[in-house]
């Protein structure tokens, strides 16, 4: 393995003069050349994802192409099938997206792997759409989600159209490991700046890559038209409806805009917001949960008497919401979201008599637990799954294989939701049609989402969640985390915030341990992650994340009254947060 030292001589010898520039410009910055070149990007689960620049850790056109190199040996594995199935790529608005999607199809031709590039860009769910439209080996989504704008990244997804499997990435991985980032196999195109690229469709550029557009979005737009649930109700007020979206500078404009047009719901767009820019100038951070980012939405939705903002982040896989109250517009946490999207088709099933007896709904570790009383109550399975909306799109495969289960909706606290299985990842643009045409069938009931909001939590509880970072910087950040939780496993805590431990789940170790000492084995697969279970239906989780140095915190209280739960959750997340 190379020192820092020698990785840094390497890419200077190798990059073109331009590039070099930038090595020159830190020469003589020791520090910076350690971060930058000591290790290469990780390439885990979600794919890789990291700060713009050169460098081994870094996101760049080397970084992109050696992840594509693995990537293609990897299908060049799997026979001479998966080598004509394919690519589907994908990318957002991000500065760099499209030429990383570029290298990559490039790199794959280099190979003799076909590969299908958009001729613009598009969000994740038609990404994971098209990849199971086109029968593909695999598909890849350049994005770094609602990470800052120095960020980009790289999303690996598999013929499922979820994300890449552990053991297929782990298999990626090891090609990649044997890869070289100056490995000269990027076939060369006749075009190469986007613009030449828009509109066209069903357009091959070589032998190898094709450019794909509209004929496939038609695809997409007819199939989540069929999980409209009240066309009644929309036609009767989504076109007085007041209803605020921003794409937050991202790749949601058109399909979002799209889909509500073709249901003739009424919405105002954020101008400011609504076209590309990789700067993301107008919010600190392009990150719809944050309540900077919904704030020129709610700003609009305040002067022309708006009941609800939509915002979806640059890859289009979240959904924020603003929600107007009797007083003001309050920001929805990822879990009130996701239950009141999950009550809303629930109602609408049943009172059109086609919900199943084996109707099931998927939730993460980490999500609210309100969705297992609602599911409950409607005589329906839910079903808790590994952090990662892979894991839930394994449960729609396994259930299409083995029909013991009918999916019906699934979602993270992350803000991340899908109803249908048209796309294994999640899908922004149709939670946004759902949750717009959710307004319009409370509002015809006489009715405000807001209000059912409260009326779930009085007839359940009041659920109070939140999740924390706290974040390790450097190149010993890893090892500090590893620190804190192999802390936490030998001295488990016997009562957090005044509330006693009743159960302590390691998901690293696949059990559970009782607080009278019995042992219980669980069967989600191995991941670094505490979970502990506490008296009154409370809860506290501690997981470092996949993608970043950080290690995340989540606490969860049920009480008879919101202060009761507000106040519990906060001396639960200060208390935790010590321990860290």
């Amino acid at each position: 393995m190379k020192s820092y030292e020698e990785n840094f001589k390497l890419w200077v010898n190798n990059v073109s003069s331009e590039e070099k520039q930038e090595l020159n410009s830190i020469s003589s910055d020791d520090k910076e050349i350690r971060e930058r070149f000591s290790l290469p990007l990780e390439f885990g689960t979600a794919g890789m994802r990291g700060v713009l620049g050169l460098g081994t850790q870094r996101m760049n056109i080397y970084t992109v192409r050696r992840a594509s190199i693995g990537l293609a040996k990897f299908i060049l594995s799997c026979g001479e099938d998966a080598v004509k199935r394919g690519v589907v790529i994908s990318y957002d608005t991000r500065r760099m997206s499209f030429e990383f999607a570029l290298e990559t199809a490039k790199t794959l031709a280099s190979f003799k792997i076909n590969a299908r590039i958009f001729e613009d860009v598009r969000p994740v769910p038609i990404c994971s759409f098209a990849v199971r439209h086109y029968n593909a080996a695999a598909g890849v989504m350049i994005t770094a989600s609602h990470n800052p704008k120095q960020y980009n990244g790289y999303k690996v997804y598999g013929p499922d159209g979820a994300q890449m499997s552990p053991e297929d990435t782990a298999e990626v991985v090891k090609f990649i490991d044997k890869s070289d980032y100056f490995e000269k196999c990027s076939a060369e195109l006749s075009l190469y700046k986007k613009e030449d690229f828009s509109g066209k469709d069903k357009y091959k550029i070589n032998d190898y890559i094709e450019i794909v557009g509209k004929s496939l979005d038609e695809k997409y737009f007819a199939e989540i038209e069929k999980l409209s649930l009240s066309p009644k109700e929309v036609k009767k007020d989504g076109a007085d409806l007041k209803l605020v979206y921003t794409p937050i500078h991202g790749s949601g404009y058109k399909p979002v805009t799209e889909i509500l047009k073709r249901l003739k719901i009424n919405f105002n767009i954020v101008e400011e917001q609504k076209n590309p820019d990789s700067d993301f100038s107008t919010v600190p951070v392009p990150n719809p949960e944050q309540p900077e980012a919904l704030k020129m939405g709610i700003n609009l939705a305040e002067k022309i008497g708006g009941e609800v903002v939509i915002g979806t982040d640059p890859d289009c896989d979240r959904m924020g919401i603003a929600l107007k109250n009797d007083k003001e517009f309050l920001l929805l946490t990822g879990n009130q979201i996701g239950v009141l999207l999950l009550n809303y088709i629930i109602e609408r099933k049943k009172e059109e008599g086609e919900l199943k007896p084996n109707d099931a709904v998927v939730k993460s570790i980490v999500t609210t637990r309100l969705t297992e009383k609602i599911a409950e109550s409607a005589g329906i399975n839910t079903f808790t799954v590994l952090t990662g909306f892979k894991f839930i799109g394994e449960k729609i495969k396994e259930w299409e294989e083995n029909g013991k289960y009918n999916f019906l909706f699934g979602f993270e606290e992350s803000y991340g939701y899908l109803a249908g299985t048209h796309a294994r990842d999640k899908d922004a643009v149709v939670a946004s049609m759902l949750f717009s045409e959710m307004v319009c069938y409370y509002k015809s009931h006489g009715q405000s989402v807001y209000n059912k909001l409260i009326e779930l939590y009085e007839k359940y509880g009041y659920y109070r969640e939140s999740s924390n970072s706290i974040f390790y910087d450097g190149l010993d950040g890893m090892e500090k985390m590893k620190k804190i939780m192999d802390k936490l496993r030998k001295n488990p805590p016997e009562q957090i915030a005044g509330l006693k431990v009743l159960s302590v789940v390691d998901y690293l170790n696949s059990e559970k341990i009782c607080s009278d000492g019995k042992k219980e084995s669980i069967s989600l697969p191995k991941t670094n992650a505490l979970e502990y279970n506490l008296e009154n239906d409370s809860w506290v989780t501690v997981r470092p994340s996949g993608t970043e140095p950080k290690i995340k915190i989540y606490t969860a209280s049920v009480a008879k009254t919101f202060k009761e739960a507000k106040e519990m959750n906060e001396a639960l997340k200060e208390e935790a947060l010590k321990k860290c």
